[in-house]
């Protein structure tokens, strides 16, 4: 058994940040777009901005998500294709 933890740290926070139900709700419909505002997502989810961009703050820092600026606007899609896969396969999409 390898007794190395630090290398389980990084695949243990992306669990632990893709297991919150309004994560996991924004990763599905960026799945489904392919990529999409923060407006279109508050919209969708019936939750504040800042809310929302919290939400996906988390999901960047761990680099499951990233961002493209259109002028002012900035679009969210899902960078890690781990977590495409992984989303399927819970989904029972795959």
């Amino acid at each position: 058994m390898d007794k190395n933890f630090k290398a389980y740290n990084q695949t243990a926070e992306t669990l632990k940040a893709i297991a919150h139900p309004v994560r996991l709700c924004i990763i599905k419909g960026l799945l489904e777009k392919g990529s999409c505002n923060v407006s279109f997502m508050q919209d969708c989810l019936d939750l504040p901005q800042s809310t929302v961009s919290q939400h996906l703050q988390k999901l960047r820092s761990l680099g499951i998500v990233e961002t493209e600026r259109n002028g002012l606007e900035i679009n969210y899609s899902v960078k890690d294709e781990k977590i495409k896969h992984l989303i399927q396969l819970f989904l029972g999409e795959e």
